[in-house]
Order: structure tokens, then C-alpha cells, then sequence
């Protein structure tokens, strides 16, 4: 291993998320190749949200291809209200179906993290409790017509126009987006990934 390869590992970041892209950029956290793996994504039967969540993100970790040194990082968010999981609705019908469960209620939204740099793996992650605003059909119509529910856990994304329907969070902001940022830069240093001058 040449001290050049030691220096700068490849960072690899296997998510096709583009806000993960986005949040990485805001800490000057810049990938040198992306590469979403394909895992099934189906809960267990019985399987809680937290466990789901972290074995979803070790999962993904481990299925992307990657040299011994590259560092691999991947991400996995839950939306859970209660014990159900509440994942990528299929179609608008089932976005609608959840924003009505979570409407006027406080719910969680797990997010772990997965870093894995050869062998090793390091894993974290970080609940936050999130409160929706009562809503009335209108506005679940209206946001349904943004079309903004698709490919987000539970049917929203916070960063998008449902920030109106949010009116409390207790935790971490950028762990509801999708990626919680100063324990992702705890894990990348851990890993030994240093941004390049």
C-alpha cells in the first residue's frame, strides 16, 4: 500500500439519495463515486423499527463493491409511528394512508449510519421524535399533488414542502433529511477519511 492510497482513500457513498448528496456537501464531505446497492428492503416479520433500520444500513454497507481501502458509506431512514414501520409508500394511495395515521400525532424517524473501510464496520444512529400538524383533507390533497411523497420514508420529506405540516422536532434535523451529520463526520474520522485539500 502506497502512502498516497493511505492518505486519501476512495469514498464511496452507497445511496442514490440525492439529499444525502446534499447534506454530505454542507460539510464539505465530497464522494468520489456513488453506488446505491441493491438489498431487499422488506422488514422481517415481527422486526421493530430501530433494529430494521440499523440492520438495513449494515446491509447496505456491506453490499456495495469496494476495495480494501475504499471507506464505504451508506445510510438507511425509518419513519415509525408507534411499532409499524412506515417505509417508501408504493403509490399515492399509501402515502395518503400515512400521512392520516401520522396526522396530529408525534412519530419517530430513525436514521443509521454505516461505515465500513475493509474489515471494519462502524455503525450509528440517531432517533428523533417529529410532530405533524392536524391536517385536514385539503392539505393532504395538496401535498399529495407535489408529488413530493415519492421515494421518501413515511411519505414526506421534511426538507420539502411537508416542512409546513411540521411544527416540532426534538432531535437532529439532518437525520430527518436523511443523514445525521456530525455523527456521519465522527464515523468517516473514525474510519480515517480526511476531506482533501
Amino acid at each position: 500500500m502506497t502512502l498516497s492510497s493511505d492518505l486519501h482513500p476512495k469514498l464511496i457513498l452507497g445511496s442514490g439519495s440525492p439529499r444525502r448528496l446534499d447534506l454530505l456537501s454542507q460539510i464539505g464531505v465530497t464522494p468520489d463515486d456513488i453506488r446505491p446497492p441493491d438489498i431487499d428492503e422488506a422488514p422481517g416479520k415481527a422486526e421493530l423499527p430501530r433494529p430494521y433500520c440499523i440492520r438495513m444500513a449494515l446491509e447496505k454497507a456491506q453490499a456495495v463493491d469496494a476495495g480494501d481501502d475504499d471507506i464505504v458509506l451508506s445510510a438507511d431512514t425509518t419513519v415509525a409511528l408507534g411499532r409499524r414501520i412506515m417505509g417508501k409508500p408504493d403509490d399515492v394511495a399509501e402515502a395518503d394512508t400515512f400521512l392520516r395515521a401520522m396526522s396530529g400525532r408525534r412519530h419517530s424517524v430513525i436514521t443509521a449510519v454505516a461505515v465500513r473501510r475493509g474489515a471494519r464496520t462502524w455503525q450509528r444512529d440517531v432517533l428523533t421524535k417529529v410532530r405533524m400538524k392536524r391536517l385536514s383533507d385539503a392539505e393532504i390533497a395538496a401535498y399529495l399533488a407535489t408529488g413530493d411523497w415519492q421515494g421518501k420514508a413515511g411519505g414526506y420529506g421534511i426538507q420539502g414542502p411537508a416542512g409546513a405540516l411540521i411544527p416540532w422536532i426534538s432531535g437532529s434535523f439532518t437525520a430527518v433529511v436523511g443523514l445525521p451529520l456530525a455523527e456521519t463526520a465522527a464515523l468517516l474520522q473514525a474510519a480515517g477519511w480526511r476531506a482533501q485539500a
